[in-house]
């Protein structure tokens, strides 16, 4: 029989860096999942990605228990290490924070190809250019 869900949690956290502290304690702790538990598989899977930022999606369970599976950086930033700026702009139609090539749009573009709602890479790279776009980065050919 099939285990009953209780919640579903989406969380952002630095890879092999999480600790009970907010988010993951507040988040986890009103669940009763065993947050410890969660922080040491966490920071084991995540150990090979550090100094990024990884979502996590966490199913918990009517008895206390979870799974979490784990997706790709976010686009903003991927777009900021790309571009080594470390914010985008303030007012993004009228200040440029950066510069990209279409290159680097399609290498993000395919970095991300299983988390976004595309068929092809060309609809990838159309998603990763409006990202930049709002970001205030110019796509120069």
């Amino acid at each position: 029989m099939a285990k009953k869900i209780k919640a579903n949690v989406k969380l952002q956290l630095p890879a092999g860096a999480a600790t009970p502290a907010p988010p993951v304690g507040s988040c986890l702790g009103q669940h009763g999942v065993a947050i410890m538990d969660f922080c040491k598989k966490f920071n084991a899977a995540t150990a090979n990605r550090k100094g990024e930022t990884v979502p996590v999606f966490i199913t918990i369970y009517v008895d206390k228990t979870f799974d979490f599976i784990l997706k790709t950086p976010p686009v903003s930033e991927l777009l900021r290490k790309k571009a080594k700026i470390q914010k985008g702009a303030s007012n993004p139609s009228k200040d440029i924070a950066g510069m990209l090539t279409w290159a680097d749009v399609e290498e993000i573009a395919k970095i991300k190809m299983p988390d976004l709602n595309a068929f092809d890479i060309e609809a990838a790279k159309k998603i990763v250019a409006g990202s930049a776009r709002s970001m205030g980065l110019k796509i120069k050919d």
